[in-house]
């Protein structure tokens, strides 16, 4: 797994993180051919998405304005590659960078069916929050999802999140408002237990 100096957090520089089982680089353009057949094929994976990556133009549109926040410094987005399968499975990222609070998001994170529940996100999130915790120092992570969709929730609570509380109506959906639920693993969580815990699972 690539590494970077404690303290030492700039989105904009490439990083690759990687195992035996699944390989994370930054997403770019060019990822949209290998993501297409996903957005043509299985809609059903932005259901709870704040933004759409269903169809070629909205796929386009998600792709961009990843990358833009990219560039801004406030998000580092990843494309997913399945070695097992050796096939790119989909996306996840790190968001919203707090530095003076020392704090960051990860999520946006879709995968298409045939990869789901195979452990592949145990894998990636492992990477992530090793990368978060390890190498950048992190304080606090941060996880949201759409109160409805009991999949990701689960899932997030899985790796060992702890469920903080719900905003109520705090955002627009792609049919009206959600209900957010946030949920969060802090660093000594990791060092104490969740690491450890996580690394046997994968």
């Amino acid at each position: 797994m690539h590494n970077i100096s404690q303290n030492t957090i700039d989105l904009s520089k490439d990083i690759i993180l990687e195992n035996d089982r699944v390989k994370l680089s930054p997403l770019k353009l060019e990822d949209f051919n290998e993501l297409l057949p996903f957005s043509l094929t299985e809609p059903e994976l932005w259901d709870y998405s704040l933004i759409s990556g269903s169809g070629k133009k909205q796929l386009q549109s998600y792709i961009n304005s990843a990358l833009k926040n990219r560039a801004t410094g406030i998000a580092l987005p990843f494309v997913v590659f399945d070695r097992e399968k050796n096939k790119v499975a989909g996306t996840t990222r790190f968001y919203n960078f707090d530095k003076a609070n020392n704090v960051i998001s990860i999520g946006h994170t879709w995968y298409g069916k045939e990869f789901q529940g195979t452990g592949l996100n145990k894998n990636c999130k492992l990477l992530l929050l090793s990368q978060a915790f390890d190498n950048w120092n992190i304080e606090r992570v941060e996880f949201r999802a759409d109160l409805q969709n009991k999949r990701s929730i689960n899932a997030m609570k899985s790796i060992g999140c702890i469920e903080e509380g719900i905003l109520r109506s705090n955002c627009k959906s792609q049919d009206g408002r959600r209900d957010s639920i946030i949920l969060s693993i802090l660093k000594d969580e990791w060092n104490s237990s969740v690491k450890k815990n996580l690394m046997s699972r994968v």
